[in-house]
């Protein structure tokens, strides 16, 4: 006779068997799916993005409003591109007319517009210019770059070809972020594979957590890609750069912290379950916390006068959103399934006799050793570590963080960067680039004439709809005619009473001589109520934007997380103490960033929104270690105390935690691959910030000075006043 307990117990006993199979089985399904609908869309993000640096400035800039208004007075929505011929020798009749040829011919090409300008000859005769429209939904570089080849084709011996003006720009910009779906992303994964390689020295368990970075990148993506393509979030290659790293690099990072926990699990019990779910219990409050603190970092990026800032925010928030569910749900799925064998062919064995007698804490290794030093001499440690910080933060004052000309935004070879320089060679510096004037038509010659009596506007013209150019030049006496004597003087095009006028500067447009220009005309201009825009333009107010935001977020950025960290640790004093070495790091960083960028790369300078992307990074992404550190730390001195607490802490999770270290710097140095000045500057800061956190912020200065503090670090929760 069978005991009714006796199977009742062996039902629930084979229901928690296939209860145990079942759920990883769907949670892996379920993210292969998100994973195969998000796969395909990495050759496709350019569907749903956009380089145009006018459609991130806020809507109350002039250039904004400006950049509205140009297709109604142009009868069109074409980015401008500047053809420039300049000849070995003086150009003859004869060279003139086979250019003349060359532009006429170029709207044969897919994508270039009929509205080409005639060609203009230099006052030197050594070069000629064409201004030809490339129309807004082409394929701006390949389109560039063909008819480039065309008119280079067409020219006459002698003369070099070059394409500029914004669309040449522009056409740069694309060619840079064209590498981010394959190159980028090839480069991080495999950086990352051989880092988790040497760690782990097993081919299964590196596979596996790839796999979840990679799955919630695609999920991610997928998210991302539909939310742009409903134009809720506006997307850049930029963005899109940052969102692959910050997915590959945090997830990655969570999952070596689950791991870590998987294998000490495993060093006390057979059942893998067990373990699983012992790790899943020691992790979910750090990783939670982690991407928590992330998140509402990069959340804070919303009060970004810029959209660029400001969509980054929920974006890459969506990408640590995902990492975080993959840690939590389809890595421990995975463990659970494999085991032991996922660490083949170092399986962690079953010892909980070593491990009693370890008491949790291991007593060899460089870890271990870095502890007794520390506890030999913390106020030594600390004090020496914060001098050799404060020495780096000095180089600080040497950063130039006011904003990179245009031509200097891709690095190496650059054809519109050339071509503009031999534009300025034989032309005013900022021919084809225009300052676009606004103005009520009555203000038309009263605007003109305060436009020609500044030395940095070498002509004014007026956009004329009837005339062959599409505009006409403006003088002290009036609009020119165009033709023979006699010829009636075109009308310029009016729009709701008002009617644009072209300043071209005599220097060129990304220039800080045509920024002041610029910001002197705006002022001359006031009482007139005009609205000016254009290349430079929409330089200075991106500029003016992405100060105003660092000044505005960085502040609110170091509340919110220390509020955050205040509620992780139930304590004041010790996350103050973590913001401030963080900041230190950051400082540190920023130093001797500047140093290098200006004493070996030499680069021109840097964005003003570098330092807010870096501090964003560094700060939110550094925490993560103190997170992972001092959450390890509090949990062992409530059992131990708090000194011997902050020496188990740094024994237990240096390991995990450097290798964490190492995988994000590694991710972000794979940023420097494109060839963008912004992103290999902020992949170069946040490598070096990550590397230095991780080696000497989380590793001696943290742990020393939390060791001298004792358990007043606690205070004032409970744990304050227990042992030390």
């Amino acid at each position: 006779m069978v005991d009714d307990s006796d199977s009742t117990r062996r039902v629930r006993v084979r229901r928690h068997s296939w209860a145990r199979v079942l759920i990883p089985v769907v949670l892996i399904l379920a993210w292969v799916i998100g994973a195969g609908l998000g796969g395909p869309l990495f050759g496709k993000v350019d569907e749903v993005s956009s380089n145009d640096q006018t459609s991130y400035l806020p809507s109350s800039a002039d250039a904004t409003k400006v950049q509205a208004l140009l297709s109604e007075f142009n009868d069109g929505d074409s980015i401008p591109a500047i053809a420039v011929f300049v000849g070995d020798e003086e150009l003859t009749d004869e060279d003139l007319e086979t250019i003349a040829d060359a532009v006429a011919d170029a709207p044969s090409l897919e994508g270039i517009s009929d509205e080409v300008s005639p060609a203009i000859a230099s006052d030197d005769d050594m070069a000629a210019q064409a201004f030809i429209p490339i129309e807004s939904d082409a394929e701006l570089a390949e389109t560039a770059q063909s008819l480039s080849a065309q008119l280079q084709d067409e020219a006459p011996d002698g003369v070099t070809v070059y394409i500029t003006g914004p669309a040449g720009f522009s056409a740069d910009l694309v060619a840079g972020f064209s590498g981010i779906d394959g190159l980028l992303l090839g480069v991080a994964l495999l950086a990352v594979f051989v880092i988790l390689i040497l760690v782990y020295r097993s081919l299964l368990l590196p596979i596996v957590v790839l796999s979840t970075s990679l799955f919630a990148l695609c999920v991610a993506l997928l998210v991302v890609w539909w939310l742009a393509k409903a134009e809720v979030l506006l997307l850049s290659g930029q963005t899109q750069g940052i969102l692959f790293i910050l997915v590959i690099g945090a997830a990655t990072d969570y999952a070596l912290l689950f791991v870590a926990r998987f294998r000490e699990e495993l060093r006390v019990t057979h059942d893998k379950g067990a373990a699983v779910l012992s790790a899943w219990k020691g992790s979910f409050e750090p990783i939670l916390a982690s991407g928590g603190t992330v998140i509402a970092g990069l959340l804070c990026l919303l009060l970004s006068d810029l959209k660029s800032n400001s969509t980054l925010g929920p974006v890459a928030a969506i990408g640590i959103l995902f990492a975080m569910l993959s840690a939590l749900t389809l890595l421990p799925s995975m463990l659970l399934l494999f085991g032991r064998a996922v660490f083949w062919p170092r399986r962690p064995a079953f010892e909980p006799d070593v491990v009693a007698e370890e008491n949790g804490m291991p007593s060899k290794g460089l870890w271990a050793k870095l502890a007794g030093l520390i506890k030999r001499r913390p106020r030594v440690i600390w004090i020496a570590t914060t001098l050799v910080l404060l020495a780096g933060a000095a180089g600080v004052t040497q950063l130039n963080a006011v904003g990179v000309p245009q031509s200097d935004l891709v690095i190496g070879e650059s054809e519109a960067r050339d071509g503009q320089v031999a534009l300025g060679e034989h032309f005013p510096g900022g021919s084809g680039s225009p300052a676009y004037v606004v103005v009520d038509e009555a203000s038309l010659q009263d605007v003109a004439d305060v436009l020609l009596s500044n030395d940095g506007v070498d002509a004014v013209a007026v956009n004329a709809s009837d005339s062959p150019s599409g505009t006409a030049n403006v003088t002290s006496d009036g609009i020119s005619a165009v033709g023979p004597p006699g010829t009636p003087a075109p009308a310029p095009t009016v729009v709701d009473g008002e009617v644009m006028l072209q300043a071209t500067l005599t220097d060129a447009a990304d220039s800080d001589a045509a920024a002041s220009t610029v910001r002197d005309i705006r002022t001359e201009l006031a009482d007139y109520d005009a609205l000016v825009g254009g290349v430079t333009a929409t330089s200075i107010d991106t500029n003016d934007a992405s100060i105003h935001d660092r000044n505005l977020i960085i502040p609110v950025i170091l509340v919110v997380i220390m509020l955050i960290l205040m509620l992780l640790l139930r304590s004041i004093l010790a996350p103050v103490l973590l913001i401030l070495t963080t900041v230190l790091s950051f400082g540190t960083a920023m130093g001797v960033s500047a140093l290098v960028f200006n004493g070996i790369f030499d680069f021109p300078g840097a964005d003003p929104a570098v330092p807010l992307y870096g501090f964003v990074f560094l700060v939110a992404l550094g925490i993560d270690y103190n997170i992972f550190l001092m959450t390890r730390v509090r949990e062992e001195s409530i059992a131990h105390g708090t000194r011997q607490g902050v020496l188990r802490g740094l024994a237990i999770t240096g390991g995990v935690i450097t290798s964490a270290g190492l995988v994000l710097a590694a991710t972000f140095a794979a940023l420097s691959v494109i060839p963008i000045l912004f992103l290999v500057q902020l992949a170069f800061i946040v490598a070096f910030g990550v590397l230095l956190d991780t080696f000497v912020v989380r590793s001696l200065l943290v742990p020393a000075l939390s060791y001298d503090i004792g358990r007043k670090i606690w205070w004032p929760s409970k744990l304050g006043r227990g042992e030390e």
